[in-house]
């Protein structure tokens, strides 16, 4: 439809819809069309009323939608409400709204540094239909109406993220090559969020092609890039390739900082590739990249798992000589490693070390060393270590309480094991139900029936189903003494 015909069909509007006087008179058109359209009439006893809006709506064309969002003189978030209504209502109107519709707003958004509000249109610019190459359509657009280079570079990099962020991995290259290829800017950091959701999404390969291409194309690359794609290689397992990307991007003049450095000995750590962290700590001695606090608990938990017990040991007394602090955790995992091992005189001799240093044992100091004694049976060491624990006002946890009542029963120790027990449900802990059928069954071999009996009470409150309390032993002694007494007094008759 012609203009005129339009503004034939607003001229019922102005007892409805009033254009800004303040306005361009070129504007005040558009003005009018956005109002009416946007705003639906209130006087609905009108028959006409209503249809004015449907009527506008038919005779718009792409052209007087492009002159419209293109005006300056029109408001910018009034455009864009324009151009989502359009969109929502594409039955309402005849034709389609196209990519140059789209990108003539989002050149408008990004002048004004409305970027967020870009990049959602931008994610629609690949869904749409006629659409075969994203590249070539905005490439062309931006060709035909001259938009200067520096939004010409934003938009693409908010395009490159669009795609990147709706899983478009392979458009998302051919959009970096395009602008490499036409020099247009490159953002650094709108890579480095493609390589995160490229590794997020575990394309590991077209993450390497990726940083690659960053590298060829001139792009400063930082070393968070660098550390970004580290850590999505140590995560795949490739550490040795890590690594070697580590030394290369040294000789691009990439220097890896002590969270690279970290990444790659925790991967190490964990996988127990000793010959690897070698080489990594030797990198790192090369390039005088520190080791900190983190460096050490990552080789210490490493050694530790692995059993090397002595290695993490040196490690701990070289945190001493540099002057690191030490704290809990380090000597927690140290002592679990010796209990493991069942060498209770070294474990109870970093306990005393640590206390000489003023560093206060936890519960978790203190479950590990009883969990050992009870290992290896030294009951009484257990005990004293228990006092010394309450004596410093450590409280016990449910953990350790049946850490406990597992060591009394396997030594033999019943009255321990009811006392321990009773103070564990005093303080509102809830315990296994083995523990109590271990406790039932004991007191019946002490020939204690009437107090292994009272046992089966918190069993009964906590709802235990008849199933279950048929496998406990006393049910069958309870059932065994019934028919003894049956039977005398059937004899007795």
């Amino acid at each position: 439809m012609s203009l005129q015909k339009v503004l034939q069909n607003l001229r019922t509007l102005k007892r409805w819809q009033i254009p800004n006087p303040h306005l361009h008179p070129k504007a005040k058109i558009a003005d009018t069309i956005i109002n009416t359209v946007l705003n639906p009439l209130v006087s609905v006893s009108d028959p006409i009323a209503p249809s004015i809006p449907i009527t506008v709506l038919s005779n718009l064309s792409p052209s007087l939608v492009h002159l419209i969002l293109s005006d300056p003189h029109i408001n910018t978030p009034k455009c864009l409400d324009f151009f989502n209504f359009l969109l929502l209502n594409q039955s309402l109107i005849t034709f389609k709204i196209g990519v140059e519709t789209h990108l003539t707003l989002v050149c408008r958004l990004v002048k004004e540094r409305h970027f967020e509000d870009a990049e959602k249109l931008l994610v629609l610019v690949p869904k749409i239909e006629t659409l075969r190459c994203p590249f070539a359509v905005v490439a062309s657009y931006f060709e035909n109406h001259n938009v200067p280079s520096k939004f010409a570079s934003k938009i693409f990099n908010l395009l490159l993220k669009a795609l990147s962020d709706n899983g478009k991995f392979q458009e998302a290259l051919e959009i970096f090559m395009y602008m490499r290829l036409n020099a247009i800017e490159i953002n650094e950091r709108t890579c480095t969020v493609h390589l995160i959701k490229l590794l997020k999404c575990g394309q590991i390969t077209l993450a390497l092609v990726f940083f690659y291409q960053m590298i060829e194309s001139g792009i400063q690359v930082s070393v968070f890039s660098l550390t970004v794609m580290v850590d999505g290689l140590c995560k795949s397992g490739e550490i040795k390739k890590a690594r070697e990307l580590v030394e290369e991007m040294l000789s691009k003049g990439v220097k890896p900082n002590i969270i690279t450095c970290n990444t790659l000995v925790d991967a190490c750590a964990k996988r127990w590739n000793f010959d690897e962290m070698n080489n990594i700590l030797a990198l790192m001695s090369r390039e005088q990249v520190d080791l900190n606090a983190d460096t050490y608990n990552f080789l210490v938990d490493g050694f530790l798992s692995s059993g090397k017990i002595d290695d993490a040991e040196r490690l701990i007394l070289e945190m001493y000589v540099k002057g690191f602090k030490v704290d809990i955790h380090l000597y927690n995992l140290m002592i679990k490693g010796y209990c493991r091992l069942g060498s209770m005189e070294r474990a109870l001799s970093l306990f005393r070390q640590m206390v000489e240093k003023d560093i206060c044992p936890n519960v978790d100091t203190y479950s590990v060393l009883v969990k050992g004694l009870c290992d290896v049976g030294q009951v009484n060491a257990e005990k004293e270590l228990v006092d010394k624990m309450v004596g410093q006002g450590v409280e016990l946890d449910g953990s350790m309480f049946n850490t406990l009542i597992a060591c009394y029963f396997k030594n033999g120790m019943i009255e321990e094991a009811v006392i321990i027990l009773a103070l564990m449900e005093k303080r509102g802990f809830v315990t296994d139900m083995s523990v109590y059928e271990l406790l039932i069954d004991g007191l019946l071999k002490l020939d204690r029936s009437e107090e292994a009996i009272s046992w089966l009470t918190p069993l009964i409150k906590r709802g235990v189903s008849r199933q279950k309390l048929a496998t406990i032993p006393l049910v069958d002694y309870l059932r065994n003494s019934a028919s003894e007494k049956l039977v005398h007094k059937h004899n007795e008759k």
